[in-house]
């Protein structure tokens, strides 16, 4: 038999969230965020309580961020506490007397369509809220969807990779010169490191006047292109291999221990990259010789 859902005069919002009665909006939105990334059905998936667990915790922010809804809510919880503890008070025979008197005062209430119960107030705040939406909860849950995506690797991010990112440095040098211009790899990293790390830098063993160097991050190679100048003398020209700098995508991983399959993934990717950069090499080698 499925099982009925709670009506929310049934449910305790406040403890849902793990929070008292006088929490703020702040720690309402706080609350639902943390227990959210816990219980959201994308997180898990084969268990068949997660959409019940995170639409009661949807529930508690739509209606405790309301004012009003809340409002109402809270005078019921507060009724019923009030109410429970008058109950514990009473013995059988006075507990019965009590019952078929508010027994009577609801089916008096029920007639009438001014003087609403409380519990009544609180549907109609739920209906209100049911009929208008809660901008607020969509905010939040998409927000919510995002980041688990995020952290189970379903969004792609823009990432920088070096490779697809060279830049062509040249200077004057002429062919019989022994100097290169003035330009050795130790200067030319001495001037270059100052805007961040350098993955690559490869220069022509022909060509004078000629080097490619690859930045690990799109900061450091943008500030080369656009500032450095090298020597007062001898300025170098720095322009990128692909004329612009471009990003590429990839998932971001989520927490996971990397398996054997993944690992050699990753040193073949390593060993591409490296034949990549000695084929760059080969090319420079080629065109300096012809």
């Amino acid at each position: 038999m499925a099982k009925t859902k709670k009506s929310i005069d049934e449910l305790d919002l406040y403890a849902i969230l793990d929070l008292q009665i006088s929490a703020t909006e702040s720690e309402i939105k706080k609350a639902y965020r943390k227990k959210a990334l816990q219980c959201h059905p994308d997180k898990n998936p084969d268990d068949p309580k997660a959409a019940e667990a995170f639409h009661e915790l949807s529930q508690a922010l739509e209606i405790l961020t309301d004012a009003s809804a809340r409002a109402a809510y809270d005078k019921v919880l507060r009724a019923k506490a009030a109410a429970k503890l008058r109950h514990q008070e009473l013995d059988s025979k006075r507990q019965k007397l009590k019952e078929d008197l508010e027994r009577r005062e609801r089916e008096a209430a029920s007639g009438g369509t001014v003087n609403l119960t409380d519990e009544q107030k609180l549907a109609a705040e739920i209906y209100r809220l049911q009929k208008e939406g809660s901008t607020l909860l969509q905010q939040e849950q998409k927000r919510m969807k995002e980041e688990i995506q995020k952290t189970m690797g379903l969004i792609n991010e823009p990432v920088w990779d070096s490779s697809l990112n060279r830049i062509k440095i040249k200077w004057k040098a002429d062919k019989s010169d022994p100097n290169n211009g003035g330009y050795n790899e130790t200067n030319l990293r001495r001037f270059l490191k100052k805007y961040g790390d350098i993955v690559a830098l490869i220069m022509s063993s022909k060509k004078k006047g000629s080097a490619l160097v690859e930045f690990s991050n799109k900061e450091a190679s943008e500030m080369a292109v656009e500032l450095e100048k090298g020597l007062p003398d001898n300025p170098l020209e720095l322009k990128w291999l692909n004329e612009r700098s471009v990003l590429t995508t990839k998932k971001t991983a989520g927490p996971t221990l990397i398996s054997d399959k993944d690992y050699e993934s990753l040193v073949l990717t390593k060993m591409r990259q490296a034949a990549e950069r000695q084929r760059l090499i080969e090319e420079m080698i080629k065109e300096d010789q012809g």
